[in-house]
C-alpha cells in the first residue's frame, strides 16, 4: 500500500531513535518516497548521515540546511509534499509541542503544515506515559484527525517492564498499510481476475496462442489493489514482473486451466473481471511427441474450448461480473449481445481499428456498457490510468 507513496519520517529524541534506521529501511523496501525530519535532540541518538545514507536523501533538521549560504528549508513544501507523516519515535516533549501547537522547531513546522494523515508512534518510560498530560495530549491528537501507533509493553530503558516501549517497526509498517487499506473503496471486497493468453498445446513443443500480453489484467488487480481490495490474479503466460506483494497469483497454461481456477475461486469473490484472452478452440488430439515436417499441408482439427463467461454466469449469486470485448467490426452491437449472453453486469469493449488500443499497446481506449446498456466511452490511456476508470465504474455500480 505504501509503494510510490511519499514519507515523511520524523524522528524526535527518544533513545528509541536507533529503530528510526529499520524503519526507514522498511519504507524503502515497500516502495515509499521517504524524506527525514529531525529534531536536534535526535541527533543525539542517532546521526542524520546514516539516516540520510540509508534514505538515500538529505535530512532536515533545521530551517536552514547551511547557515553560512542560508539556504532555505521550505517547510511548508514539505509538508505539503507528503502522502503521509510518521512521526517515530514520538517523545512526551513531542505530543504535549503537537497537542499544543508550539512550533519551535523545523519538525513542529513541518507537522502543521502538512495537509496529509499523520501517524504518530509514541515511546517514553512506563511512567511518563501513564501520565495523565500524556494521555490528554494523545486524546487531544487523536480529536485533532491523527492516528496513534500505540506503544508496546516490554523492557524499557529504565529496566522497568511495561507500557512505552516503541511499536516494533516491522509493525508499525503492517500498521501504516492496513490502515491505508481499510480506508479504501474496496476493502473487504475479494476481486478474481484473469489476465493475460491461453496457450493450447499441439505437442511438447508447439501451441496455438493469441497476442495478449496481460498488461491490461495486471493494470486492473495492481490497481484494485490499491483500492482495498484482496485480489486473486488468474494469469496465462506473460513476460511481466510479479504483481505487487499481496497479490495472489496464479499461473496456468490452457483455457481449461484457467476455466478449472476460475471455478475454484468463483464463489468466494464479490467482483469478478475476466480480462484474460481466452483460446475459443483447442486441438482434439496432442501429439505425445514433436510433430515432424512432413510433405504436403498439415491438418488439425479443433474443437471448442469451454466458454468461461457462460460457465460462470451459470453458477452466479451476487458476484459483480465484467468481461471484455475485442472486436474488429460492429464493435458495438457485438459487445451489448455479448454482455447480456453472459450475465454480464459490465463490458468493456475496446476496439483493434483503434490506434494506440489492443493487445501488445501500453495503451488502451476502451468502452465502458452497463447494465441498462447505458454507454461511457474514455480517450485513449495508459493501461495504469484505463485501469483506474474500469473500476470506478465498477465502484459506482456496487457503492
Amino acid at each position: 500500500m505504501l509503494q510510490g507513496k511519499n514519507v515523511v519520517l520524523a524522528v524526535t529524541g527518544s533513545i528509541a531513535a536507533y529503530k528510526s534506521a529499520l524503519i526507514v529501511r522498511l519504507l524503502i523496501k515497500e516502495g515509499a518516497n521517504i524524506k527525514v525530519v529531525m529534531t536536534k535532540s535526535a541527533i543525539d541518538f542517532i546521526t542524520p548521515l546514516t539516516l540520510s545514507t540509508l534514505a538515500k536523501t538529505e535530512v532536515y533538521s533545521d530551517f536552514t540546511s547551511n547557515k553560512d549560504k542560508g539556504t532555505w528549508n521550505n517547510h511548508v513544501d514539505l509538508g505539503l509534499w507528503a502522502d503521509y507523516m510518521l512521526v517515530a519515535p514520538a517523545t512526551a516533549n513531542t505530543l504535549s509541542k503537537m497537542a499544543s501547537g508550539e512550533a519551535d522547531n523545523f519538525m513542529m513546522a513541518v507537522y502543521l503544515s502538512a495537509k496529509c494523515p499523520v501517524f504518530i508512534a509514541p515511546a517514553m518510560d512506563l511512567d511518563m506515559y501513564k501520565h495523565q498530560s500524556t494521555r490528554d495530549n494523545i486524546k487531544k491528537l487523536v480529536s485533532f484527525g491523527n492516528t496513534i501507533i500505540y506503544p508496546e509493553s516490554g523492557e524499557l530503558a529504565s529496566g522497568l517492564e511495561g507500557e512505552g516501549r516503541l511499536a516494533e517497526p516491522e509493525h508499525i509498517i503492517d500498521f501504516l498499510n492496513n490502515h491505508i487499506k481499510s480506508s479504501q473503496a474496496l476493502f473487504g471486497k475479494k476481486v478474481l481476475i484473469s489476465a493475460g493468453p491461453t496457450h493450447e498445446a499441439l505437442d511438447p513443443v508447439r501451441y496455438l496462442g493469441n497476442r495478449s500480453t496481460g498488461k491490461m489484467g495486471y493494470a486492473i488487480a495492481e490497481q484494485a489493489y490499491e483500492l482495498g481490495a484482496d485480489v486473486t490474479l488468474i494469469s496465462g503466460p506473460v513476460a511481466l514482473n510479479n504483481p505487487k506483494k499481496g497479490i495472489k497469483r496464479i499461473c496456468i497454461t490452457s483455457a481449461q486451466d484457467l476455466y478449472s481456477e476460475m471455478i475454484n475461486h468463483f464463489d468466494e469473490s464479490d467482483i469478478v473481471i475476466m480480462a484474460a484472452a481466452v483460446a475459443d478452440y483447442t486441438p482434439k488430439i496432442i501429439s505425445d511427441s514433436k510433430m515432424k515436417k512432413k510433405e504436403g499441408e498439415l491438418v488439425i482439427e479443433l474443437k471448442r474450448t469451454q466458454d468461461i463467461l457462460v460457465g460462470l454466469g451459470e453458477k452466479k449469486k451476487s458476484q459483480f461480473m465484467v468481461g471484455f470485448a475485442l472486436e474488429t467490426n460492429n464493435e458495438l452491437e457485438n459487445a451489448i449481445k455479448k454482455r447480456k449472453k453472459k450475465s454480464l453486469d459490465l463490458i468493456v469493449l475496446n476496439s483493434l481499428n483503434d490506434k494506440g488500443a489492443g493487445f501488445a499497446h501500453n495503451t488502451n481506449k476502451i468502452t465502458i456498457i452497463g447494465k441498462d446498456n447505458n454507454i461511457t466511452k474514455f480517450e485513449l490511456k495508459s493501461k495504469q490510468e484505463v485501469a483506474k476508470d474500469i473500476l470506478n465504474q465498477i465502484i459506482k455500480e456496487i457503492i
